[in-house]
C-alpha cells in the first residue's frame, strides 16, 4: 500500500457514508440509453470506445451507470470513466481527442476505433456473432482493454469466452520487460498493486484476491487484449474528480491506460 493511499484513505473513511449512499443509488436507476453531455468535439484522433455486449441478464438490468442513464453490465461507471480518461489523454499526450462513444461488437463502425474498452467481463455472455466479430477486430489490428472483474468464477466466464475468440490460447501474465509496460510510463513491479474500486475504500482488498495484469497476443506476437483482473482501473478514472478517492491510485490507473493506448496505436 502506497503512502498516498494511506493518507487519502483517512479522508475516504470520513466520506464513506456519503459514498455508500451514492453507490447504492447506482443500482436503482434503469432507463433507456441516453447520451450524456460531453465537453469534447464530435471528431478527433482518439475516441474512447466502450463495448456494448450481451450479458448474463439478457443485456439489461445490470448495475446502472453513475448518472443512471443506461442499464446492462457493459455500462458500469459510464459515462464518467471515459470522460475523465479522455481528459487525461488530452492533457498528457498530443492526440486530438473526440467525444467518447459506445457500440456493439457487431457494429461495422467499430473498425474505426483501434482501442476499445470492456468492463465487467465476468458477466458477459457473448453470442457467436459477437465472438466472431471480436476475433476479426483483433486480428485486423484492434486492441481490447478489459477491466473490473473479480475472483475465480468471473475469471472462468471471461476465459471461456476468450477461448471461443482465440481457441486454445493461454492468457499469461504480462512480463515486466514487455513493451506495453514501458512504452510511455515506466511501470515497475511495485506498481502491480491492487487499484481499488470505490466500494473497497472502507473494506480494503477483497479477501482471497490477487491483482493480475495478463494479456493475449495475435499470431505476430502483438499484445491485443490487456486483461486487468482483480483490480478496478475504471473506478480510478471515474472518481478522479472526487476528494475521497486516492490520488496515487488514479495516477497509476492513468499510467496503465495511457500505456495501453500508446501501445495500441504504435504496434
Amino acid at each position: 500500500m502506497t503512502r498516498g493511499f494511506k493518507r487519502v484513505g483517512l479522508i475516504a473513511l470520513a466520506f464513506l457514508g456519503m459514498a455508500t449512499v451514492a453507490l447504492s443509488q447506482r443500482g436503482r436507476f434503469f432507463s433507456q440509453n441516453s447520451e450524456p453531455e460531453t465537453e469534447f468535439p464530435e471528431f478527433g484522433e482518439f475516441h474512447f470506445l466502450r463495448v456494448e455486449y450481451s450479458d448474463d441478464r439478457g443485456n439489461g438490468f445490470g448495475f446502472g451507470s453513475r448518472r443512471g442513464r443506461a442499464s446492462g453490465w457493459w455500462a458500469q461507471d459510464w459515462p464518467d470513466t471515459e470522460e475523465h480518461f479522455t481528459k487525461g489523454v488530452q492533457r498528457l499526450t498530443r492526440a486530438n481527442v473526440g467525444a467518447p462513444a459506445h457500440m456493439r461488437l457487431t457494429d461495422p463502425e467499430i473498425y474505426n476505433y483501434p482501442w476499445i474498452y470492456a468492463t465487467q467481463t465476468g458477466y458477459w455472455n457473448l453470442s457467436n456473432a459477437e465472438t466472431d466479430a471480436l476475433r476479426d477486430y483483433l486480428l485486423r489490428g484492434g486492441f481490447l482493454m478489459t477491466d473490473d472483474f473479480w475472483e475465480q468464477q468471473e475469471w472462468e466466464v471471461f476465459a471461456e469466452t476468450m477461448n471461443r475468440v482465440f481457441p486454445g490460447q493461454d492468457i499469461p501474465d504480462i512480463g515486466m520487460t514487455d513493451q506495453v509496460m514501458h512504452v510511455l510510463y515506466d511501470i515497475q513491479e511495485k506498481d502491480l498493486t491492487f487499484i481499488p474500486g470505490s466500494r473497497h475504500l472502507g473494506s480494503g482488498q477483497p479477501r482471497g484476491t490477487k491483482p493480475a495484469w495478463r494479456a493475449m497476443y495475435d499470431p505476430k506476437n502483438r499484445l491485443v487484449v490487456a486483461v486487468n483482473f482483480n483490480t478496478d482501473i475504471g473506478d480510478a478514472w471515474e472518481f478522479a474528480d472526487v476528494p475521497w478517492y486516492p490520488e496515487a491510485m488514479t495516477t497509476l490507473a492513468y499510467h496503465y491506460g495511457l500505456n495501453y493506448l500508446i501501445y495500441s496505436i504504435t504496434h
